[in-house]
C-alpha cells in the first residue's frame, strides 16, 4: 500500500514555534513538529520555526524544502562556515558529512527528509573546533 500524505493538512496543524535555539529540544517544539513517516533509512519531517537550530550532520544527503517563509542554510567549507539563503518553494541538498544549521529570523515551515546524525548543542560560530565525546 502506498503511503499517501496531505502535507498542506499536517503543517496546518502545526504552530510556529518562535525563539528556537540550538539547546532547544523536541519536547519543547512540541505542536511545531510532525514525523509524516519512515522513508528509506531516514525520516520524512515536517516542521514551523524561527530561530537558530544546532549544528548537525548526517551520513547521507538531507534534502529540505522550504514550503513557506525562509531560512539561512549555513555550511561549514574549508575556509569557515558559508551562508545560503533558501526561500519559499527551494529546495536544498545538504551533501552527507557536511556540518550544517538553519536559521531563520521570521519562520520557516520546511519538509526535510533525514537520516538522524551527530549534532552539536552548543551555540557555536563554528563547530569544526568541537569533538563529540562519546557518552
Amino acid at each position: 500500500m502506498p503511503t499517501i500524505i496531505d502535507v498542506n493538512a499536517e503543517a496546518a496543524e502545526l504552530t510556529m514555534f518562535r525563539g528556537k535555539t540550538p539547546k532547544t529540544t523536541r519536547a519543547e517544539r512540541k505542536g511545531s513538529t510532525a514525523d509524516l513517516a519512515r522513508y528509506r533509512d531516514g525520516l520524512l519531517l515536517l516542521g514551523k520555526s524561527a530561530g537558530k537550530g544546532h549544528w548537525e550532520t548526517h551520513p547521507a544527503d538531507e534534502l529540505v524544502w522550504v514550503l513557506e517563509g525562509s531560512a539561512i542554510l549555513d555550511i561549514v567549507e574549508d575556509d569557515g562556515p558559508r551562508s545560503y539563503t533558501i526561500g519559499e518553494g527551494m529546495l536544498v541538498i545538504v551533501p552527507p558529512g557536511l556540518w550544517h544549521r538553519f536559521r531563520s529570523a521570521d519562520g520557516a515551515t520546511t519538509l526535510s527528509v533525514v537520516v538522524p546524525g551527530e549534532n552539536i548543542d552548543n551555540d557555536v560560530d563554528d563547530p569544526r573546533p568541537f569533538v563529540r565525546v562519546p557518552a
